[in-house]
This record gives structure tokens, sequence and C-alpha cells, in this order.
């Protein structure tokens, strides 16, 4: 799948002659090279599979080598990025272009890429290629970009300003309420506490440009005292609420540096009554102020040189109760430099070069020092030169600063820089993620960026380089230079750096890769405390590359306000659905989840001590390029996602085979229940034969008493004659009743194993001495001659015991008297 990979310049360079030399002094938005192998379809419709939403190919060279890998291949140049396609037949053409007659171009990456494409001699392909990179890369309007090209699609989100509104809520311990559209047009949104309120006084950006809608300010300052004081700091940045600790009070601030002036002895009643509210009264039940730590980000020097035009820092005396201190973090420019020579070390000295060579055979292993342990020490020194984990460590030392004097003093403090958008962001938004751990999840994180980067006017256009509404035109110089490029179009052929930036002003150039120091300083967080955030460093990396890319909306233009008047939420598509899209497709499983995460593990502040801010290289970031195999990290943690998925599927199993048991062990007990109720059933049934046995024994002797003859037959039926009886009479029989289900059901059956027949052969029954017998001797007749069996058939026949035929099942309701077995 394409993903994004955005360079910071262009460049080309003859390697034929050595004349000319073209700088790209912008930066690029999108870079990629793809490599399909083999290729048996026609270019062209091979490159319309890996073209995204509203991507086109404007320009395409054909016959092109990758310098860095040996391959050739087709370039294309989109509207979004640059894409290469190896060709399935290449030798002939990678011998052509081995010639060293090759025309090179240099694209300088932001993501710590440097590529070299060769192109064949006496061709115009190189020419076609740059200019249609320069075209696409710095289009004279924002709106040619990409992002607005492709529109919002799917990826959209709801307003920035009501997810800004339900931070400061959730701040201000109103997280009850949510926020809509509506009360922000109405500006119905300025809730507030015991100690803090929602201005809306900057809702039309009238008091500060480059701040929110909305601020949180101490609850005893006027909207008119708020106004008063813009005026005292440099850009109208005043000093506002960042967060607040929900227990203790404690605040931390943010603004710009005051305009003290030359002599620094400029005052302000109004910035200094809002800096003292800043200090509320701890509560300790004593009624004592909190101290007040002004923290000013730059080096004393700097502060004190940028009085020379008006700025300055902060006099204690001035301010009630407390502190000024000084981190010495350098300024943008410092940064971009130091980037661009950690750059050039990895390009150098890693395993894979923009030459194409490997660090270990270049001028006969001279970057290993040749053998020699002093020398390579002298050339591994050259990561320290390029002070970036210096950088770093400045910008985590002085986080966790703040971070402690907040949570363990319960101070607050003020943090500022020049302008209060650099410096000020990374301090604070570092500070915020060590306090709150809300912030070091998804959600929190994303509050976190839109509210101290996007909210707060970090000028990521112009940290980019990327047009801004303004519609800021990028210039390009041509100089020439002199020299072989036998090697590598980066370095001189001693192995030292030549300066990859143009030699425009600092004032010119206002690129610098302020935000990806921030998020490495995370990543440095993120490998002390493994267990404290819930996204992983793929995340972060896939994050960094949607920033520098800007193929969605959300970190172009430099404020709010830009923002909106570019209407960049309604036109462009949203990283931040972007990246929820691609964690719902796959679950907790997904890539940007980190799989050590334990939320009750760190649940309050982390400070990390001084022996823990010793910062190293971001494997996953500063290797992937120069270093792909030794990028441990990212194979590591994809090796513990996939036994994390395996022993997830594992627990799965385990939990179907425990709800089947239990079915089974359910079903086993239903069983057993069933059989316990027929053995009961049986029981009962054998005790109902025996009785019935029983039964049938006295019966049999009473009808033999009767003088009767009783015959058996095959079927278990017995017949009882009375040999007495004229032949040729009618038989008559009589059944006895059938017998009576649980159910209300009469049920019969005359195939019974244990029925009896009992006939009786007479013309007169009335009249027969048979009759007049049973009439004598039935025992179930009273005195006065009635019967006391008047249901059973010989009754209703006029003579007891004739035509009986009956199931034992039927003499349950017969009443067996003592008199049947007397003799």
């Amino acid at each position: 799948m394409a993903t994004l990979r955005p360079p910071r310049s262009v460049s080309s360079r003859d390697s034929s002659d050595g004349s000319e030399r073209l700088d790209g002094a912008g930066s690029w938005d999108a870079l990629e090279w793809t490599k399909i192998e083999p290729v048996t379809r026609s270019v062209s419709h091979v490159n319309s599979e890996f073209l995204l939403e509203a991507e086109r190919v404007i320009e395409e060279g054909h016959g092109v080598v990758l310098v860095n890998r040996d391959e050739a291949g087709t370039l294309f140049v989109t509207n979004f990025r640059l894409l290469f396609l190896v060709v399935k037949n290449q030798s002939a053409a990678r011998q052509i272009d081995r010639s060293p007659s090759r025309r090179l171009l240099q694209i300088i990456g932001k993501d710590m890429r440097i590529i070299v494409f060769g192109f064949r001699p006496r061709t115009k392909q190189r020419r076609v290629i740059f200019d249609a990179l320069l075209r696409c890369a710095k289009p004279a309007r924002i709106w040619d970009l990409y992002a607005f090209t492709c529109g919002p699609s799917k990826f959209s989100k709801p307003n920035s300003k009501v997810r800004l509104l339900n931070e400061y809520f959730r701040l201000l311990g109103k997280g009850s309420h949510c926020a809509s559209v509506s009360m922000v047009e109405e500006g119905s949104f300025t809730l507030s506490n015991d100690l803090w309120r929602i201005s809306n006084t900057n809702s039309n950006y009238t008091v500060c440009s480059s701040y929110p809608f909305a601020l949180i300010v101490p609850k005893s300052i006027s909207d008119e005292e708020v106004i008063q004081a813009s005026t005292f700091r440099a850009r109208c940045r005043i000093p506002v609420v960042s967060w607040c600790h929900p227990g203790t009070g404690a605040v931390l601030g943010r603004s710009a540096q005051p305009l003290v002036g030359l002599m620094m002895n400029m005052r302000s009643n109004a910035d200094e009554k809002l800096v003292a509210s800043l200090c509320t009264q701890l509560v300790d039940g004593k009624g004592s102020r909190r101290k007040l730590y002004i923290a000013d980000a730059r080096p004393r020097k700097h502060a004190l040189a940028n009085g020379a035009m008006g700025g300055g820092s902060e006099s204690s005396s001035n301010y009630f109760h407390s502190e000024i201190v000084f981190f010495g973090i350098d300024n943008i420019h410092a940064m971009r430099e130091s980037f661009a020579r950690l750059r050039d070390y990895l390009d150098t000295h890693g395993a894979a070069s923009s030459d194409g060579m490997s660090s270990f055979l270049r001028h006969g292993g001279s970057t290993w020092g040749g053998g020699n342990l002093s020398s390579m020490s002298a050339s591994v020194s050259t990561l320290g030169d390029s002070g970036w984990l210096i950088h770093v460590q400045s910008v985590l030392a002085g986080s966790a600063w703040i971070a402690a004097r907040i949570a363990l003093e319960s101070a607050s403090v003020l943090v500022h820089c020049s302008d209060g958008w650099d410096r000020t962001s990374q301090l604070v938004s570092l500070a915020n993620l060590m306090l709150d751990p809300y912030y070091r999840t998804f959600a929190g994180f994303q509050a976190l960026v839109e509210k101290d980067w996007l909210a707060f006017g970090h000028p990521f256009s112009d940290r980019i380089g990327m047009p801004s509404v303004s519609g800021t035109s990028f210039d390009l110089t041509r100089q020439s230079s002199t020299g072989n490029l036998s090697s590598s179009p980066v370095r001189q052929s001693s192995g030292s750096f030549t300066p990859q930036t143009s030699n425009t002003s600092h004032a010119q150039n206002n690129y610098s890769p302020i935000f990806l120091q921030w998020v490495d300083c995370v990543s440095q967080l993120l490998r002390v405390y493994p267990f404290a955030f819930e996204f992983s460093s793929t995340f972060l990396v896939d994050f960094l590359d949607c920033v520098l890319s800007c193929r969605f909306g959300n970190f172009l233009c430099n404020s709010e306000k830009e923002r909106e008047k570019c209407g960049i939420y309604e036109a462009c598509g949203c990283l931040w659905a972007y990246f929820a899209d691609l964690r719902s497709l796959e679950g907790s499983s997904h890539a940007h989840y980190n799989l050590f995460y334990d939320p009750l593990k760190h649940n309050g502040p982390i400070f990390p001590p001084a022996a823990a801010l010793a910062p190293t290289l971001w494997p996953q970031f500063h290797l992937r390029w120069a270093c792909p195999s030794e990028s441990q990290a990212g194979e590591l943690e994809a090796e513990s996602r996939s036994m994390a998925i395996k022993f997830s599927e594992l627990q799965k199993a385990k939990e179907a085979a425990e709800m089947k048991a239990k079915e089974y062990s359910v079903a086993m007990e239903t069983l057993k229940a069933e059989l316990r109720n027929e053995k009961r059933l049986s029981s009962s049934a054998v005790n109902l034969a025996q009785r019935a046995s029983k039964e049938s024994a006295a019966i049999k002797r009473a009808i033999l008493s009767l003088g009767c003859r009783v015959n058996y037959t095959s079927n278990g039926d017995c017949t009882v004659d009375v040999e007495s009886n004229p032949t040729g009479s009618q038989e008559k029989s009589i059944q006895s009743p059938p017998r009576k289900e649980s159910d209300g059901t009469m049920e019969r059956d005359d195939n019974s194993d244990l029925s009896v027949s009992v006939t009786v052969v007479s013309d007169d029954v009335s009249s027969s001495p048979l009759g007049q017998v049973c009439e004598t001797l039935c025992p179930l007749r009273t005195r006065d001659g009635s019967c006391q069996w008047p249901s059973a058939g010989c009754a209703q026949l006029g003579c007891q015991f004739v035509g009986l035929k009956a199931n034992f099942d039927a003499f349950d309701h017969l009443s067996i008297y003592d008199s049947y077995f007397e003799s």
C-alpha cells in the first residue's frame, strides 16, 4: 500500500560537467517510490492502480535509475507525490544509465531520506521532472494543494471549535456539558468554575489573530483587562491557561515575550494583574499564595538581545512571588541546521546511502576509521556534532521540570519564548503529556495537538514549507558550482558534509522541524514508559508522515483564523478520522495500538528523572531509510503484535471451549435429572404392577369361589365360564371402564397383557339362577338389596361379575374389601 514520504527540497546536479546546480529553497509535499516486480502490463495501466482519489499524473520519465538501490524504472510526478515503478527487464537500462555522463536529480526529504535519480544523457527528462516537481510542490495558491483537490471524502470530523470547547469543559470540571455548533455561533460557551472562566473576547480574532476563538483566563480578570494586557505581549499573545490541576488549582500558562523594551523598564499593570491572577491561594488552610515560575525557553543572552527589538523577559520584582527561569533552548534556525546535519550523518554512515554504496566500502572503509578505533570514534562523534539529541534532551528536561513544579510544589508555571508558538508549544504540550494521563490516549493526544499546536497558532505552513493564505511564492536561485560528482551528490570526496540549504537568510527561510522534534520527544517518553501510552511508535511515525505530506487539511495554514478563512474543515479530509477508520478495521490488533499499554500502571503524572532523559535516535523514524535492517524496534513490535494476536485467538478459543464445556455440563445435568425421573416412574410402574398382580390373584380366587372356570389365552387374556349355563345362549360381556389419563383423556387398551375377560352365557339374565346366586353371594350387596358398585358392568346387566373385561389399570378405581378373601 502506498504511504506518504515527504521531502524537503529538490536539487539537481550534472555529473558530466559539474557546472550546474539547481536548489529548491523550499520543500516538497510528498515523495514515495513504489517497487513493482515483475511488471507484466503496460506502465500506464499499472500506474492507475496506485493513484489515490483525485490524484493524477503530471509528468513521467522512462528509463530512470534509482541510484540508492541501483534499480531502473519509470518515475511519475503526480499532483500529490513521486512514484517510482521498477520495470521487469532492467539490465539493459541499467547498463546504459551507469555511464559517467548520467544526469542526476537529488531530492532531500523531511523524513530523513535523500534520494538520487539518474537520467539518460542528452535528454530533457531531468528538466521536465524538475520543473514538474516545482509546480506541484510549490503551488502559487494554497487551494492548489492535493488536500483541496481530494476533498473531505469520508474522512470528515466535527467542527474543531466544538472539540476545543469540549476539552475546555473537561479542564474546568464541566465534562457533563457538551459543546455544539450553535453554542459556538451564539457565543454561549462562557462557562466557569471557582477559579477560571472561558472568555469569548477573541471570538472574532480581534484581540489576537493567532490565538483561538475561546480562551481560559482567571475568573477575576474582566474582558477589558484582557484586551489591555494584550498590548504588552508580542503579537498580542497574552498569558492564558493551557492546563489546570483539578485538585490543587495550579495552572500551566502560556504567552509570548513581554515588550519591556531595550532598557527593560517598560511595565503594564493589566499584564501584571493577569499574571498575578495565575497564582491563586493554596488550599492549605493558611491562605498563603502559591509560587509562580516564569519559564523562558530561550537562552538568557537571546532574551536580552530581543530587548533591542522591543522584546525581552520579565523582571521578578514586577511580578509578585515569582521566579524567572531560562531553559536555554535554541531557536528554529538552529533546529533546522541541526536536523540537516543529522540527516547527512545518517546518509553518510548508514547501511544504504543516496549514492548506492555501503558505508563499509566507501573510501576503503574510512567512514569507520579504516579499522582505526580512534578514527572510528571521531567519525561517530559527528552524530553528537549535529546537536539534535542535545536539543531533544533540552526540551525533555524543560518539560519535566515544569511538570514537577506543578505536581510536586503545587506552583503555577507561565511558559513563553519569543513569539510563544514554537518552543512554548513544545514545552507546554510535553508537560501536559506528563501531567495528564488522558493526553496519553488516542482521544487525548488528538485534543492536545489541536489545543496547544493548532488552536494556539503554531505556524505549520511556514515550518513545513507550504503556501499560506496570503499565497506566498517560493523563489528559486540558480547558482554555479564546480567539482566532480563521482560519488554522492550530497557529500564531498573527503566525506565531509556540504551545505544542503540555500544561502538565503534566516528571515527568509522559516522552515524548521519544530513539530517533528516534539514528536521525537514523545517517542523518547514512550521508550522510557512503554506502559503509559495507548498509542505505539508506529502511530507516531504514520502521524508524522501524514502531517508532512499535507494529504489532509488539519495542519495547513498558520492559525485557526487562516484555516477558517480557507474553509479547511469543509473542503479537506481529516487526519484524525482517517486514523480512526484504520483502527476500526482491525480493532485493538492494529499497529497503532500499544500492546503494553496499562492505564492502571501510570494513572497519574510521570516524572522522568535526569538519568532517563538521555535520548537516543528514534529507530522507526531516523533509521528506517539509512539502516532499514537495523531498525529492530519496529520488527520486534510487529513480532510482539503477532504473538499478541495469536494469544488473543487462543484466548478466544479457550473461552469458546469453556462455553462448550459448560453447555455440555448443563446438558449432562439435564440428562441426569431426566434419568432420575425415569427411574422414579419405573419404580412406580413396578409397584403398580405388583399391586395389580395381587388384585388379579384376589379376583381370580373370588371368581373361582363362585364355581367358575378360568381359561387363559395366548395373548394373556383369561376367560371365566360358568359350566351350568345352557348352550346356545347369547353371549354377553361387559368391559371395565377405560383408563383415564392425567390430561383428562380416556384411553383403552384391549391388548393389555394384564387384561382379563369374564363372560357368561345366559338366556335371561334377570331370571338366571346364576344371577340370583350372584345377588345372594355378592359381597357388594347391602342389606337393603342395593349395590355398592353401581358403575360396574354387572350391576348394569343385573348381575355382578357378568361380562366384565378390564385391564389392571382400571382396578385402581376399585375398592377391594376384606370379604373377598374370606372363606
